[in-house]
């Protein structure tokens, strides 16, 4: 009995965070690009709490400006994802993901210099089109090195990357607190400086295998999918992501599947504000609470849930959760201080569970529902659904949610809830399309080989 306790305690160590971070699926350039991904969110952590001050003190640009400078890295980035996607489906993801990282280096520091309204436009518009660009091509690396455990590899990802944007955000308040301008160009230089560093560790690794391929796990997609495999008809059967509308079908719908983006960042603080009676001083609460739910359940969560199947009821958990999450949020509009700020802080943590089914669902549905031979590009198509949602989600919110009221929220809750069920069903779907397909491959090999 004592060994086999021992065992099982042993067996819950390995499991752990630590432990899976020192030997995470795909080992040695795993653990390297782990590290290159913490250090790029805790430059991003800085700039992120630092650049709409930085422009409005120490460039002077208005409201509106800023608004317009913001809209067009948000258009910009939504390309860089399947631009990502379509270059890695011909040149090595490595080499790929560095010149990312070089771009935004240099873009970062010609911000120290430029101050021309119609210079700042591009030169930022192409640092997030980096930035979209580098997070598809570090997932694509993933979903090589890792294999069929690139869900635990993902969990491991965002607990580094949480951990990153908090430990960031810590050095801006630093930064912010002295308030000069050349504090500002500090955090700048940091910010510049976490993208050299992650240029160098991407150096190290080595070019992970089968360029255009990514690996699905056997059973957890459709049998007969593994990288390699023949073109599946059912996924459509060109290469283009654009002209399979299965494929599409599930971009669309897995936009309104990233909207916990947007309550948790925007509708939260700006609903605190404008339609309750909380404090002001709990908004930094929710980045919190976020923040340390991440990194803790994230990979449990995603032990969960493995396989496509499984993410398919993930899918279907994101809508219940937000919809609970939407119904606090109108139920705080209506309370005393201490009624609204529980809901509310009930509603954060609503809305970082759904963001932990989101992560398990949306990229393991991405790839297993690809065709093996063309999953790069389609990936990259898929990366479009959260880039496209960091543009209209917060529109959404604050231009028909919330002028609704405590009504907007309902509605929206039980409209992602519905298309929830849609995408899981749509999913299931396509899956078994892929499956009946490769049945028929394998049944077919025999004959042609007689």
């Amino acid at each position: 009995m004592r060994r086999g306790g021992e065992i099982r305690k042993a067996r819950r160590g390995e499991a752990g965070l630590l432990a899976q971070l020192r030997r995470p699926p795909g080992g040695r350039d795993a653990r390297i690009m782990l590290l290159a991904q913490l250090l790029d969110r805790a430059g991003t952590g800085v700039w992120a709490a630092s650049s709409v001050l930085y422009f409005t003190f120490i460039v002077g640009l208005d409201a509106g400006r800023i608004g317009l400078l913001l809209g067009a890295a948000g258009v910009a980035g939504i390309a860089g994802s399947p631009l990502a996607g379509h270059l890695a489906d011909r040149f090595p993801v490595r080499a790929l993901l560095i010149g990312c990282h070089l771009v935004r280096l240099g873009t970062l520091c010609a911000l120290l210099v430029v101050n021309d309204f119609a210079v700042l436009l591009p030169v930022f518009a192409v640092t997030h089109l980096g930035d979209r660009a580098a997070k598809t091509l570090e997932m694509l690396f993933a979903t090589r090195v890792a294999g069929e455990r690139r869900a635990t590899y993902q969990a491991l990802s965002r607990s580094s990357a949480n951990a990153g944007y908090a430990l960031g955000a810590g050095l801006a308040a630093i930064g912010l607190a002295v308030g000069t301008r050349g504090a500002y160009q500090v955090l700048i230089l940091a910010n510049a400086l976490s993208f050299l560093v992650a240029a160098a560790l991407v150096w190290r690794t080595r070019e992970p295998c089968g360029r255009g391929l990514v690996a699905a796990p056997p059973g957890g997609g459709a049998p007969g999918t593994a990288g390699g495999a023949a073109p599946d008809p059912a996924a459509g059967s060109g290469e283009s992501a654009w002209r399979d509308r299965g494929y599409l079908r599930f971009v669309l719908l897995d936009i309104p599947m990233n909207l916990d983006d947007s309550i948790l960042g925007v509708g939260l603080p700006l609903w605190l504000v404008s339609h309750t009676t909380a404090p002001h001083a709990l908004i930094p609460a929710f980045l919190v609470v976020n923040t340390v739910l991440v990194v803790v359940l994230q990979l449990r969560v995603s032990a969960k849930f493995q396989g496509a199947r499984a993410a398919t009821r993930a899918v279907a958990l994101y809508g219940v959760t937000t919809l609970v999450c939407c119904v606090l949020l109108a139920a705080a509009a209506g309370g005393g201080i201490l009624l609204a700020s529980a809901a509310l802080l009930a509603a954060a943590v609503l809305a970082t569970a759904a963001e932990l089914m989101r992560s398990v669902s949306s990229w393991e549905l991405a790839v297993s529902l690809a065709p093996p031979e063309a999953r790069a590009s389609y990936l990259g198509v898929a990366g479009m659904a959260q880039s496209v949602q960091k543009s209209a989600g917060p529109l959404l919110l604050t231009g028909a949610v919330m002028t609704a009221g405590p009504a907007g929220w309902l509605v929206l809750g039980a409209a992602v809830a519905g298309l929830s069920l849609v995408q899981r069903r749509a999913s299931l779907r396509r899956l078994d399309d892929l499956r009946a397909a490769a049945g028929e491959r394998a049944a077919a090999e025999p004959a042609s080989a007689r």
